[in-house]
């Protein structure tokens, strides 16, 4: 799959901090239940790499990614624990050389006009706007399209249940990634029925 298959998969992409490692599987298995298949595992806690691993291994419906990459060395790891794509908050020339090292196509965030020519001139046109809402949200996707048409975005950062569909009605959105399919507490305490309902409602999105 190329990342814009992998995107187009999914209309919203979970943004998954492992707190711990035992939730990884049965949250990964809840999710897809519900008809979200595409998952952002971050490296925000110690548990993620580790949870790429499970996933990839117990859950072969799920196609499993790693965010929060910030440091090159973190490409290759991920990668060989099952992750087929990565996920950046920001972009710099080293992410972009450990990228097409490690083969791992990327998705890396920007935030204002001149980042996505830059992303756009190092070869990327699957981008993450990110903060979504701080950077202009919808409006600054409208206003993007007319300059920079080829470019297409997955909207992170501000976005909920209750403005998403806003988002994906935008021509040069094909996905968007937050956090509210995995509240924490209904990860701590298992309730995996929860997160499948949330994530049935979340795929009916488009």
């Amino acid at each position: 799959m190329t990342l814009l298959d992998i995107m187009r998969a999914s209309p919203v992409i979970p943004v998954i901090a492992i707190d711990n490692l035992e939730h990884a599987v049965p949250l990964a298995r809840a999710l897809v239940e519900g008809g979200i298949r595409v998952l952002e595992v971050t490296l925000r806690t110690e548990h993620g790499v580790p949870a790429i691993r499970a996933i990839a291994k117990e859950v072969p419906d799920a196609i499993v990614g790693v965010g929060t990459l910030t440091q090159p060395d973190e490409f290759a790891a991920a990668r060989d624990a099952g992750a087929v794509f990565g996920v950046s908050p920001g972009l710099t020339p080293g992410l972009v050389d450990a990228a097409r090292l490690s083969g791992l196509p990327l998705l890396p965030g920007v935030m204002t006009p001149s980042e996505v020519m830059a992303a756009r001139e190092a070869g990327f046109r699957q981008l993450k706007l990110f903060p979504a809402v701080p950077a202009g949200g919808v409006g600054m996707l409208n206003a993007i399209a007319g300059p920079l048409p080829d470019v297409t975005f997955c909207p992170t950062g501000g976005i909920s249940q209750e403005n998403a569909a806003q988002f994906l009605a935008c021509k040069n959105v094909a996905c968007v990634g937050g956090s509210w399919l995995t509240p924490k507490n209904a990860v701590k305490s298992g309730d995996w029925k929860l997160i499948t309902e949330l994530a049935r409602t979340a795929s009916a999105l488009r």
